[in-house]
């Protein structure tokens, strides 16, 4: 039983594909409970506006989640950390909006429809954890997931898709459009090849 369960571990841990995606989601929990924590800390125990309280769970649950996604979920220590961080703040500046404002939309929203008058205080100041829930779980899928998978923690040279986008002038005998597209292709398979 230990060493089947030891293979499962191993297969999910080393394997892509649909097995980097379960780690993503695990990352995803850790980081997500940070945040749901340090929002529920700062509302109740600090007297926090829970817009404010969203925001910084979020920094904290970011923190936590580029850390985890770096080391194991991508397993991109090959690429430079410098890179990654921005790439990350790049992607996580919309994930912070989308989640901060999306939380205080759905809530103002939840809070007009259901009648707080008759609600004990704890549930009316805590009735954003249900929005903020809800909006982190359609940021994680649509936005989070697809952005880290397929840009942050890819070690790619940006420079080639900027000289295909006309961005970036290169020495016009350096470099084919051939050139690049053989080159990003030989880059995706290699990438590919080491997440099997």
């Amino acid at each position: 039983m230990v060493d089947r369960v030891k293979k499962i571990a191993k297969t999910v841990n080393e394997k892509g594909g649909i097995f980097t995606f379960l780690r993503a989601q695990f990352s995803s929990q850790i980081s997500s409970l940070t945040d749901y924590v340090v929002s529920f800390v700062l509302v109740n125990a600090a007297g926090m506006l829970y817009g404010y309280a969203t925001l910084l769970g979020n920094v904290s649950g970011g923190i936590v989640n580029c850390i985890i996604n770096y080391k194991w979920t991508f397993k991109a220590q090959g690429s430079k950390i410098k890179y990654v961080i921005i790439k990350y703040l790049m992607v996580w500046v919309v994930n912070l909006f989308l989640n901060w404002k999306g939380t205080i939309l759905v809530t103002e929203l939840v809070l007009d429809w259901i009648p707080v008058e008759n609600l004990p205080d704890f549930i009316v100041n805590n009735v954003f954890m249900i929005p903020k829930a809800i909006v982190s779980l359609i940021v994680g899928f649509g936005w989070n997931y697809n952005m880290q998978r397929l840009f942050v923690y890819k070690d790619r040279d940006y420079k080639k898709y900027l000289i295909k986008m006309g961005l970036w002038k290169e020495n016009s005998n350096d470099v084919s459009p051939e050139d690049i597209n053989d080159a990003l292709q030989e880059e995706d398979d290699a990438q590919y090849d080491n997440h099997k």
